[in-house]
């Protein structure tokens, strides 16, 4: 079985960000989403992944995952000319996917849940129709993973028949047939490559994923579904994406690297990463420091990650992720906050009292 991970698209949502970045790098507990996702699919076994790549944020991405050879896997870097729809991915990685079965995963998305079991679960039901014989009727032609959500009109939602089998897919729909939604993951055999051929872009001009998965359904193709079991988290904006990182930092694994001088404390779930140095700092977890950054005078509290390089000095944060290379000097009350790389956060002390900004397109400043 191959993979396909989409990291395409513009990433409006986490503009300024975005600008300078692709949204599928930026950091949960101080490792990129996009990492998250191929360590996800090399644990199910899939190492042959295919990475549709926007030609904004292609390069970037291939300098951060390289060829996958350090997450055991092989990566081949597909360009999408632009974000028509996620069945177009489909639709231009058919060469790379051939006549294999395929996962196909959003690179902006987040599960609790391993892709192993599902994976398992689609080759045994598979395997067991090979062995019933034809009688059983077709096999299963993809499998789609949902999750019930609290308003399945921002989702595509599936229906179900009389059995239970999925019946439709509505994209968006303004009176939901039931609560649960496309969650992100999907796995296919190569009759999907008939499907993305067949249908027609949707009224915003993309080929949707969610009419091709109706072909195959409308054409008399079983689909499987699964309902996910724990958390799943698009991290296209700010606060999902800060509550994505409180959930994994929940489950990090305590341990010290750095240098922690006899006037700081750690308290709690933390991770000090190696070159990281804390003077008279309290860090209280869950949380990260990144390696080679330097805490002087500075709390920083639970649920905070903060990134490589980093210098904050007589500061105070906490439920905020901080980008590497930032600094931040002499500001308090920092909270739910996302600092993009190389920012500088300063009280400089300076009279007029003032407060001096320099924001770039898209961004946002809550001021006290």
């Amino acid at each position: 079985m191959k993979g396909l991970i989409l990291a395409g698209g513009a990433g409006t949502r986490l503009r300024p960000i975005t600008h300078t970045s692709a949204k599928q790098l930026v950091p949960i507990a101080n490792k990129p989403i996009l990492v998250y996702v191929v360590e996800d699919m090399a644990a199910a076994g899939i190492k042959d992944i295919g990475v549709v790549v926007s030609p904004e944020s292609g390069p970037e991405i291939e300098a951060a995952l390289g060829d996958g050879t350090q997450y055991g896997v092989e990566l081949t870097y597909i360009p999408q000319s632009a974000p028509l729809g996620l069945a177009h991915c489909v639709l231009i990685a058919a060469e790379f996917l051939g006549a294999d079965d395929f996962v196909v995963y959003l690179g902006d998305n987040m599960l609790q849940q391993e892709l192993r079991p599902l994976v398992d679960r689609f080759v045994a039901e598979r395997s067991r129709q090979l062995e019933l014989g034809d009688s059983h009727g077709p096999l299963p032609a993809a499998q789609i993973l949902l999750a019930h959500v609290d308003d399945p009109r921002q989702f595509g939602v599936a229906a179900f028949d009389g059995s239970g089998r999925v019946s439709r897919l509505v994209e968006k729909p303004a009176d939901p047939p039931s609560d649960l939604a496309l969650a992100g993951v999907y796995i296919f055999d190569d009759r999907i490559h008939e499907a993305v051929r067949a249908i027609a872009p949707s009224t915003r001009g993309e080929l949707e994923i969610t009419d091709a998965i109706q072909w195959l359904i409308d054409s008399g193709y079983p689909v499987m579904h699964e309902v996910l079991e724990g958390w799943w988290i698009d991290t296209g904006k700010k606060d999902p994406l800060l509550h994505c990182n409180r959930l994994v930092l929940d489950t990090i694994t305590p341990r010290i690297d750095g240098d922690v001088d006899d006037a700081s404390r750690v308290e709690g779930r933390v991770v000090i990463e190696p070159g990281a140095r804390l003077q008279s700092s309290v860090v209280r977890g869950p949380a990260i420091i990144g390696s080679g950054t330097t805490l002087v005078d500075t709390y920083v509290g639970p649920y905070t990650a903060i990134g490589s390089d980093c210098e904050l000095t007589d500061a105070e944060i906490e439920h905020s992720v901080v980008l590497e290379r930032s600094r931040i000097v002499g500001v308090h009350g920092i909270q739910d906050s996302l600092l993009g790389r190389e920012v500088e956060v300063v009280r400089t002390g300076e009279r007029p009292k003032a407060t001096r900004l320099m924001l770039g397109d898209h961004s946002r400043a809550d001021l006290e």
